[in-house]
């Protein structure tokens, strides 16, 4: 019996923990170049199970392994691409194939696929009042036009009028890079990612596009992520349910049994 309260009250944990990495999938499905968590159960602290003679304990039979505790193993990030939004904005950026932008923030260089950028008061390009973003030479892009395009590899550039006509004006070209293992990326708040891996430099314009004007999707189902939610909050009033007929067992143990 005391086994069962082990089971059932880290399965309501470990339901808990699911709910909130769903509940974050579902907030995001709107969130630029957000990608979706995927939480992995596993149980703790393994124990074998034997069988004993009733006379002689020498001679004992394994029967199996169980474990009292479950609890959450680790939150995957499934990195795949989603759809592309056409947004006519024009500090909309979005990539097309592997990689990140970089930006830079107080607390040092971290990478997003968040492209809906803006201007701050100096012009710089920023996400979110997070941090500017990187140029290839590890720069903040400032922009003090906004009659700029962009092309594939994430070069901006505009056409200024001058008396002497008209002149190309080179903003820079977004730093794109990729990195050899995602499993060494640590998801931040806000769609940023942090590593302690050097990154590798991405060349933009051939497997990898700047897409101007155009937004990343959130790759989350939302279908998929109710699903999940049902079935959790199901598992988890089950376990509740559980529980407290276990307490009432206990409690009749303890006051009526006792008393004989």
């Amino acid at each position: 019996m005391y086994q069962g309260f082990y089971n059932l009250v880290s399965g309501m944990l470990t339901q808990s923990r699911n709910l909130n990495v769903i509940s974050n999938n579902m907030v995001n499905v709107q969130t630029a170049g957000y990608k979706h968590d995927t939480m992995v159960s596993t149980t703790f602290e393994e124990e074998m199970l034997y069988r004993t003679g009733r006379r002689s304990k020498n001679e004992r039979e394994d029967l199996a392994t169980t474990s009292k505790i479950t609890t959450a193993s680790q939150t995957y990030v499934n990195y795949e691409q989603g759809s592309f939004d056409p947004t006519e904005g024009i500090y909309d950026f979005a990539l097309s194939g592997n990689g990140f932008f970089c930006i830079q923030t107080e607390d040092g260089i971290r990478y997003t696929r968040n492209g809906s950028f803006a201007v701050d008061e100096d012009g710089y390009l920023v996400l979110n009042d997070l941090g500017r973003v990187q140029s290839m030479d590890g720069q903040p892009i400032q922009i003090d036009n906004e009659d700029f395009s962009v092309d594939s590899s994430g070069r901006i550039v505009a056409q200024i009028s001058t008396p002497q006509g008209t002149e190309e004006r080179d903003y820079g070209t977004l730093r794109v890079v990729d990195f050899a293992d995602y499993n060494g990326l640590h998801r931040e708040d806000n769609g940023l990612f942090s590593t302690n891996q050097a990154p590798l430099q991405v060349v933009t314009g051939q497997e990898t596009n700047v897409l101007w004007k155009v937004l990343e999707k959130s790759n989350v189902d939302m279908m998929e992520e109710m699903t999940a939610m049902m079935s959790s909050q199901r598992a988890l009033q089950s376990a509740a349910q559980m529980l407290r007929m276990y307490d009432t067992l206990m409690s009749k143990s303890a006051t009526d049994i006792g008393k004989l």
